[in-house]
């Protein structure tokens, strides 16, 4: 008992202690609160009358639902974006620089020193004819799938060997060696991890050494006075295919994969040479289009007004393509074909097709829905 009454004394002082401070800190915490909510009622509320959180938030919220119904009820511009669809939420759209971009890439294509001629096989190449170029894009698929390469390598490297033999006269003996060594700069130039010289050596069957590729490509880059850059089939695709794909009874995947597929064996034909990166992409919308939905017709005023392109203006292009789809033009070249029966690309290489595109769906006015 001695003991107890020694400890109780000292324990009631601890106690009391304790006591003190919790009620000092719960004092503390409500001044805090309070002025937190004062905060929140300075910065975001304008009716001086809320007095708690709950009524605070929703005031603040009617005031977003206000400020978004006044935006719904302000005039829109009628200008590329809102046409486009383009959701300006959306940061990675890039929405209010589309037209400005769109424009750019444009007048970047039609720059002389990124384009080919036309007709270079006639004009300058004296052993190389186009079979032989076509044998050459075909076999360049392969590689690409092979190392996993992105799609946009594959463009610039037939980009370089077009523009490369524009500007020389080539033996066929060396029209691989420039395939390689023209993927290999395309490689260097888009991929995260690019393939080694050995191993555009190796695909060849060691046909030729390290040297000759190493040779091959300081030429080219000399030719091309190191201007690698540029818009690209597939640059423009991207743009497009967003709004193509609108109003077509098929996935978003599919419609994507099926314009891949078109834009790849537009590669493999030389007469497409002389169609601009842009035409190419939209003619690939307008073919993938007619393909999907065959009794509607495939342009309407937005795509019109994202592309500027009329159907007329995309006739010979689109019939081009699609002799090529149907095996008509470059039949015998199937790693395009092979590569898009695949499960992974939605086998939208065996996507049914009429044989024939009415002529009627290349008239269109603008004033059409």
């Amino acid at each position: 008992m001695a003991d107890q009454e020694n400890t109780i004394p000292t324990r009631r002082p601890q106690r009391e202690a304790k006591t003190r401070a919790v009620a000092a800190l719960s004092e503390q915490r409500k001044r805090k609160r309070v002025e937190r909510v004062e905060r929140v009622a300075l910065g975001d509320v304008t009716n001086t009358s809320v007095k708690n959180v709950s009524d605070i938030h929703k005031q603040k919220k009617r005031n977003i639902a206000k400020s978004k119904s006044v935006e719904e009820e302000s005039p829109v511009p009628e200008n590329l974006e809102v046409k486009s669809e383009v959701k300006p939420e959306d940061p990675q759209l890039c929405g209010p620089y589309v037209s400005d971009i769109y424009d750019y890439l444009r007048n970047l294509e039609v720059d002389p020193s990124k384009r080919p001629l036309a007709d270079y096989i006639q004009k300058v190449q004296r052993d190389v004819n186009s079979s032989m170029r076509g044998v050459l894009v075909d076999w360049l698929v392969e590689v690409a799938e092979e190392y996993k390469l992105v799609s946009d390598t594959l463009y610039f490297s037939v980009s370089y060997i077009d523009r490369f033999l524009s500007l020389n006269d080539l033996s066929r003996q060396k029209l691989q060696l420039l395939g390689v060594s023209s993927m290999l700069i395309a490689s260097k130039y888009e991929e995260i991890k690019p393939p080694e010289v050995e191993d555009f050596c190796y695909i060849t069957d060691n046909t030729y050494s390290k040297e000759e590729v190493l040779g091959m490509e300081a030429d080219i880059l000399k030719a091309l006075k190191f201007e690698l850059g540029g818009p690209t089939i597939k640059t423009f695709l991207r743009f497009f295919t967003k709004v193509g794909q609108e109003g077509i009874d098929a996935s978003e995947l599919q419609f994507e994969f099926l314009g891949c597929y078109l834009a790849e064996l537009s590669l493999l034909d030389y007469h497409c040479v002389k169609f601009l990166p842009s035409m190419v992409a939209a003619s690939v919308v307008f073919l993938a289009r007619f393909m999907l939905s065959p009794k509607t017709h495939p342009w309407n005023l937005a795509i019109y007004q994202l592309t500027r392109y009329n159907p007329a203006e995309l006739k010979e292009c689109v019939l081009t393509i699609h002799d090529l789809y149907l095996g008509r033009k470059g039949g015998a070249l199937q790693a395009v074909r092979d590569k898009y029966k695949q499960h992974k690309f939605k086998c939208v290489a065996t996507t049914p097709s009429p044989p024939e595109i009415p002529l009627s769906f290349f008239e269109f006015r603008e004033a059409d829905p």
